[in-house]
């Protein structure tokens, strides 16, 4: 009997030792690893890559998760990754588990059911969190693909310090940039006054504005004052397509328009233009010196404005910045990507994350409660002046969303090459005969729209 006990005593002591073996291995098995694909920063330095490392530290170390940056990159290179490796191309990537994308990449995949909808995996409340547009522009074919994490939109940076030579000089006022009729007026008489200051050399006066999308401004523009920019696949060119055209075009005939090609970063940097309108990320790329062509150099003031708008129409702005895009795959991996995107969405953490890159959070709270917190901590004057930009855009303008056009690119491409060449070529034209502006106006809108739907 004795021998009986002990052996039912030692069996259940060999099975007491496996079952807390086997919590013990439980406890420490491989996390659950996910992949990314981002365009924050540098492969070495990112401030989302030190928010995963926070993440993996704290969150992920409690839900036995890893997120894992598998490239940090630009989003043209994501894309052609994207679709390379969803078309299966000779010696692409795998997917990775998540990668920040517009919806140009999503719409252009062999098969967009392969992202997860995340209408599964957000309750309807936590969605009324986020900004409507924002969601809007990543719902494609009736599911959200694409989720918001970081947003940007259009913002005029001024130089300030140029400005402020300028206004002494003729009165100019910087409010009266809030307008694009001003800001082109403004073009005009800056491409006169700079012209002046060499009386004997022609025609040298410099570009006022530069544009990183002229498209953009005839798009937003023209559905701001009630008309439709689009119809169908192609573009409308309605009665406000002229209302946008006209002013801009006598400044750029003037020489008061950059009509150049590059990022609207440039020309500012070298002092070629004083006043442009670009992505609001684009503030990373701009500094508190300016070099001119001659090598001398200038410390300057930028300060950052609301997007102008027409004087009649409404006061409206193009929504930019990418989201990010789940692969579908096992509901363990697909669980953790939505752990990691709902903590970098929270409120306060996506302050954290997107005022270290010049980008605007995308929840209500973010914005009411949050970011003027925020700025009270910023040091960068030119931080200060966007995030304050970005206040009054939010409140008072509304997010104009781009439509999922199969021909949205080309249409974008074309109409930016040939916008650029008529007008320059034009220019010439009224530097000739600057008496008739007018009739140059109206025939290059003409020389514009044959040689576009041709």
């Amino acid at each position: 009997m004795r021998s009986v006990m002990k052996r039912i005593c030692l069996s259940l002591a060999v099975i007491a030792v496996l079952i807390f073996t086997g919590c013990g291995q439980k406890k420490t098995k491989d996390p659950i690893t996910v992949t990314l694909w981002h365009v924050y920063g540098g492969q070495t330095e990112s401030p989302l890559n030190d928010l995963i490392d926070q993440f993996n530290e704290t969150i992920g170390k409690e839900e036995n998760i890893w997120v894992q940056v598998g490239s940090v990159t630009n989003t043209n290179t994501i894309h052609e990754n994207v679709l390379a490796s969803a078309f299966g191309d000779p010696g692409a990537s795998e997917l990775p588990d998540m990668f920040v994308s517009y919806p140009k990449t999503v719409l252009a995949m062999p098969d967009d059911t392969e992202l997860v909808d995340y209408y599964d995996y957000f309750t309807e409340e936590e969605l009324n969190e986020f900004i409507p547009a924002f969601l809007e522009e990543g719902v494609i074919h009736e599911r959200l693909s694409i989720l918001p994490v970081a947003k940007s939109t259009e913002v005029m940076f001024v130089n300030k310090t140029a400005f402020d030579r300028f206004a002494k000089e003729t009165g100019a006022d910087i409010e009266d940039l809030r307008t694009w009729e001003g800001l082109f007026a403004m073009s005009e008489q800056y491409a006169e006054w700079t012209d002046n200051k060499t009386p004997k050399i022609p025609h040298d006066g410099k570009n006022f504005f530069v544009h990183d999308y002229h498209f953009n401004y005839f798009q937003v523009g023209v559905e701001s004052l009630g008309e439709n920019f689009f119809k169908g696949e192609n573009l409308a060119f309605g009665p406000e397509f002229e209302t946008a055209w006209e002013p801009y075009a006598k400044a750029a005939l003037s020489g008061g328009v950059w009509l150049r090609s590059g990022y609207a970063t440039e020309p500012l940097r070298t002092g070629d233009s004083i006043v442009s309108v670009a992505s609001s990320a684009s503030v990373l790329y701009y500094s508190d010196e300016v070099t001119y062509a001659d090598n001398t150099s200038e410390k300057i003031e930028i300060v950052a404005m609301p997007c102008p708008v027409f004087s009649t129409g409404e006061k409206m702005v193009m929504q930019r910045g990418a989201g990010i895009c789940t692969v579908k795959s096992t509901p363990e991996k697909e669980k953790a990507c939505i752990t990691f995107l709902k903590w970098l969405t929270e409120a306060k953490k996506n302050v954290e994350f997107v005022t270290s890159l010049g980008y605007m959070p995308v929840k209500q709270e973010a914005f009411d409660a949050c970011l003027p917190e925020a700025i009270k901590e910023l040091s960068d004057p030119m931080y200060v002046s966007l995030y304050q930009a970005f206040l009054d855009t939010q409140e008072n303008y509304t997010f104009y969303t781009a439509p999922q056009l199969d021909s949205y690119l080309d249409l974008e491409t074309k109409f930016e090459e040939l916008i650029r060449q008529i007008l320059s070529v034009k220019r010439l034209e009224w530097q000739e005969h600057p008496e008739d502006m007018d009739k140059l106006v109206s025939e290059t809108l003409e020389d514009f729209k044959a040689a576009y739907t041709q």
